[in-house]
């Protein structure tokens, strides 16, 4: 694969992606039980600003950078904290967040995130089979008993290790779309793992790039019939542009709770912050409600 997420760390997409696994994750930690975080697709763990990949495409400015220029309502900023405080964690010396949006070098991947977010009692399973990114996220998770680093395909992880001992937690599904029927194999794979751990929580990003993959890969997943299934749309402008990203959407089976209504309060106020047009948009709403259940 040629995919090098070194060009898109930190751009709107992955802010639209850490918010929602970091409130999963705050909603679990409330909860003393021991859970685990599965990341079939975890790249490398921790990426540099001032590298050459990022400079060239500079998408990092209109995402953590729009988000540290921002002012948001304090509801708003006591949503954003869990993932921003990882933020800052590999960003020590910003006395503050006007200073970090000013010197800020180093953008955690979903790896990181968990780690800083899970507790001594948590585990982390993260799977990546390209060498060079593997080395340096072993690298960035450092001797941290609690994480365990794979060569395991990401799709062979959905089989192999779900469900985890420890009955609670969530799956991170977030591959490259570099090759064709990637979202059958997402909609494929949520099934097959649903089956065998009907009460884990799922969480998978998908770009919003090929409008009729799109509507394919949600009927696929409403066809599947998974109860409590959320699906959440983060477009970037109003209209959109033909093989151009505009937008990325997650799916989420087995939302907490407080999900939904959290993200349309959080990823509301980050539209306009991220929009390119000022014509941000957020949807959020069930594919499949809970069985016995009328929709939300």
């Amino acid at each position: 694969m040629n995919y090098r997420h070194a060009f898109h760390a930190g751009n709107f997409a992955d802010v639209v992606k850490h918010v929602v696994l970091a409130r999963i994750l705050a909603y679990l930690g409330r909860k003393d039980a021991a859970y685990r975080v599965i990341d079939t697709h975890a790249g490398a763990g921790l990426y540099d600003l001032t590298g050459d990949e990022a400079r060239r495409t500079g998408e990092w400015e209109g995402g953590i950078g729009a988000v540290l220029r921002a002012r948001f309502s304090p509801a708003v900023t006591e949503l954003l904290a869990p993932w921003l405080d990882a933020v800052r964690a590999v960003n020590p010396s910003a006395a503050d967040d006007a200073a970090l949006a000013a010197s800020l070098s180093r953008y955690p991947g979903s790896p990181l995130i968990a780690q800083a977010l899970t507790r001594p009692q948590d585990r982390l399973l993260l799977c990546e089979t390209q060498p060079g990114v593997r080395a340096a996220l072993e690298e960035s998770v450092g001797r941290d008993a609690r994480a365990k680093v794979l060569a395991t395909d990401g799709w062979q992880a959905l089989s192999a290790y779900v469900p985890p001992k420890e009955r609670r937690g969530v799956v991170l599904v977030d591959p490259p779309f570099e090759e064709p029927g990637e979202f059958h194999r997402l909609a494929q794979g949520l099934a097959e793992a649903h089956k065998r751990w009907a009460g884990g929580i799922y969480l998978l990003w998908y770009p919003i790039k090929d409008v009729r993959a799109v509507d394919a890969f949600r009927r696929e997943i409403e066809r599947a019939g998974i109860p409590k299934t959320l699906n959440i749309q983060f477009d970037l402008r109003a209209v959109r542009q033909a093989d151009t990203m505009t937008g990325c959407g997650l799916i989420v089976v087995n939302p907490p709770f407080t999900l939904a209504e959290e993200l349309r309060t959080v990823l509301g106020a980050l539209a306009p912050a991220l929009a390119t047009d000022g014509a941000g948009r957020v949807r959020v709403g069930w594919l499949t409600p809970e069985r016995g259940s009328g929709a939300p």
